[in-house]
């Protein structure tokens, strides 16, 4: 049995979160909280299993409730309207989120998530999500990925570059190892916009600081530094080679 403790401001978004739980058997509402501060006292006093965190609260927002717990020993799933800002953050750390108007499957789904975990949110998720909330325009340097064995770390300039597979993503990294990711390349386009990152071809991404070279043709492609060509899409060819600092390419 899950015991969740729903949080949000608006009285009818606990009500609504609450009603759909209904339908997941094996959840146990423990309290619903209308702002952060009494969220803070319920989490000490039930020591919940799952906390749904509305994001955007007056007084005290989410994250700034976060700061002020001395342990995160609980699932979080963040619900919250569209926050660019927000939901980068949210991504980068791996924590699981719902957009409002939350959907009822997307919601039994989150949850489903939370039963087949064994691991808590670690430290390092909090440590990472809060990095890119205070410095939204300064790339973090690791990234927290979900992976078919659990959670990794991954230095963001370890990755030598991405390719599509379907709905998962495979990166290669730095010392001939890679791993498969159950998320879009466009999901990890737009966790690394802010790094060295270019979608080259619509299956690959690809590491700039990681090019050896640049072979022409009617797209071309790119010999990386493990030795690894990505084909180059004739569409994309132009935008890389304005990306590409003056110098660094080699023909």
């Amino acid at each position: 049995m899950l015991k969740a403790i729903i949080v949000d401001d608006e009285p009818s978004c606990c009500e609504s979160i609450a009603t759909l739980l209904e339908e997941s058997p094996g959840v146990e509402i423990a309290a619903l909280c209308l702002s952060a501060s009494d969220a803070i006292k319920a989490i000490h006093e039930f020591s919940p299993d799952l906390v749904f965190l509305d994001v955007e609260m007056p007084k005290m927002n989410a994250f700034e409730m976060l700061e002020k717990l001395p342990s995160v020993n609980f699932d979080i799933i963040f619900t919250t309207s569209y926050d660019k800002y927000a939901l980068k953050a949210i991504r980068f750390s791996a924590i699981d989120y719902l957009l409002k108007p939350i959907d009822r499957e997307e919601l039994l789904r989150a949850v489903e998530k939370v039963r087949l975990r064994i691991h808590k949110p670690i430290k390092e998720q909090i440590e990472i999500l809060m990095q890119k909330l205070k410095l939204p325009a300064t790339p973090v340097s690791k990234i927290a990925m979900p992976t078919m064995e659990g959670l990794q770390f991954i230095a963001v300039d370890w990755i030598i570059s991405c390719e599509s597979d379907s709905n998962y993503t495979i990166l290669y990294l730095k010392g001939d190892k890679k791993i498969v990711i159950p998320r879009t390349l466009k999901e990890i386009e737009e966790l690394l916009e802010d790094h060295s990152f270019v979608r080259v071809h619509r299956s690959y991404l690809a590491n700039l600081n990681e090019v050896e070279k640049y072979i022409k043709g009617e797209g071309g492609y790119l010999v990386m530094s493990s030795g690894a060509k990505i084909d180059v899409a004739r569409n994309r060819k132009e935008f890389l080679l304005k990306k590409m600092s003056p110098g660094k390419l080699k023909f």
